[in-house]
């Protein structure tokens, strides 16, 4: 059985939950158990939480669900792209599947809403690794 740890991002919560939802349906449907979950402040907050989740001895894989919605700069990306890098070091370093649930950026608040399976998306994308690097 696959075990994961699954980072959830509480900005934009009216999205990131129902991310997460999805997230725990997936794993319930794929028959696997989520050891740990940890909410963090932002999709920003996520590398350290995945870090640390990566290390413990019953996880398998680790997934980060958030939502980076587009404001009056490009914050957004900024977000994304160091969110995006860090997990992947994250993943690197622990030799560990760490998988991007992140919608966004470039996105309204209404198509973060519309993206919400992303949650089930990246906890599918982390078993599959998990199988496929045994």
């Amino acid at each position: 059985m696959v075990t994961l740890g699954l980072v959830v991002a509480e900005f934009n919560a009216s999205v990131t939950d129902r991310m997460a939802a999805a997230a725990r349906e997936a794993a319930a449907e794929r028959n696997v158990e989520i050891a740990a979950e940890l909410s963090v402040p932002g999709a920003y907050d996520s590398p350290l939480a995945a870090d640390r989740l990566a290390r413990r001895d019953d996880v398998d894989a680790v997934s980060v669900v958030g939502a980076i919605v587009t404001g009056d700069t490009d914050h957004d990306r900024v977000i994304a792209d160091a969110t995006a890098k860090s997990l992947t070091e994250v993943s690197l370093d622990r030799d560990v599947p760490v998988t991007f649930g992140v919608s966004g950026p470039g996105q309204s608040g209404a198509e973060a809403r519309e993206r919400v399976e992303k949650g089930a998306e990246a906890v599918n994308a982390a078993v599959d690794m998990v199988e496929t690097l045994v």
